[in-house]
């Protein structure tokens, strides 16, 4: 589990995240990049958080990958004939990366007379990862039913390395379906413009009589949907109720359907690849980004093309 804390540099984030949305109202308020804007401040005030996010999937698929080292080395080292308290605290000894500071603090346990099973559990509790906690449960299981302790090791050992040769083989193989994903997630946003911009306003103009035929209005008619909807910024309050019939509009209702699908792309794509949804987090931080920017860009750019020139 990602923990998500609040530090200084958090603080920082946050700070220019509000500076650069000051300057958006100041500079771009009413011009084609101030909405396309709001996607810059809103990453540079989240960027932190999803750093740690990523720094900590990144982490814990380090410590998984160094885990089948540290058993195959303590297997060997058992088989030669150590003590298995003996084996745990000379094996912890080695370089693992990023697991090495939880193995010393293993071996400090060990050597503070504490047993070798509530170490272990504690160990596994202390790396978050659940890999390490299910091989971790099932080498105490078996020696505690009777189990010759090497021969479990080795299984284990060989089990994770299994394990992590399926993951690379996923990740290599499903690599093209990526691109393939953010190639249709391109085209999906492409139609969406398409549709929202070219095709409605065309069905509005030549194929029915009036804008309530098809369900979409320019009023503030019960039921339908706005065509247009522009935010109010003279005061708080306004902001609010302005950006609540903005939703309800089709550019917010475009919008949101974006968001969303890059959202639970990236998700998936994250899932297939690695097999966590949490890593496809960055996936869904590019795509939720980059329809943002698009779309909105889209809407304003027509939407200013309109104004100014009459009819349209």
């Amino acid at each position: 589990m990602v923990r998500i804390l609040f530090e200084g540099r958090h603080k920082v984030a946050l700070v220019l995240g509000l500076l650069l949305l000051f300057a958006d109202v100041y500079f771009f308020k009413g011009k084609i990049f101030f909405v396309p804007f709001l996607a810059i401040v809103a990453i540079v005030a989240t960027l932190p958080h999803w750093l740690d996010i990523m720094r900590e999937n990144k982490r814990q698929k380090d410590i998984e990958a160094r885990f089948p080292e540290f058993v195959r080395n303590l297997s060997g080292a058992i088989k030669s004939g150590m003590p298995a308290a003996q084996a745990v605290v000379h094996v912890c000894e080695g370089d693992y990366g990023t697991l090495t500071p939880y193995l010393k603090k293993l071996a400090n346990q060990i050597e503070w007379s504490i047993s070798l099973h509530k170490a272990f559990i504690g160990f596994g509790k202390e790396t978050e990862n659940p890999v390490i906690r299910r091989a971790i449960a099932t080498v105490i299981q078996a020696e505690q039913a009777g189990g010759n302790i090497e021969d479990v090791l080795t299984a284990v050992t060989e089990s994770l390395l299994q394990i992590k040769k399926i993951k690379e083989e996923r990740k290599s193989s499903i690599h093209a379906q990526v691109m393939q994903s953010y190639i249709i997630f391109f085209v999906f946003l492409g139609v969406m413009i398409v549709i929202q911009n070219l095709l409605i306003p065309y069905m509005l103009k030549f194929g029915a009589s009036n804008a309530s035929d098809v369900g979409i209005t320019t009023g503030q008619i019960s039921g339908g949907v706005r065509l247009e909807a522009s935010l109010d910024f003279s005061s708080p309050a306004n902001f609010i109720l302005s950006l609540g019939g903005w939703v309800l509009s089709l550019n917010g209702i475009f919008l949101l359907m974006a968001l969303i699908q890059g959202f639970f792309a990236g998700v998936v794509l994250g899932k297939l690849a690695e097999g966590d949804m949490t890593s496809g987090l960055r996936h869904s931080l590019i795509m939720m980004t980059a329809a943002f920017m698009v779309i909105t860009l889209a809407q304003s750019v027509l939407q200013h093309a309109s104004m100014a020139v009459p009819g349209i």
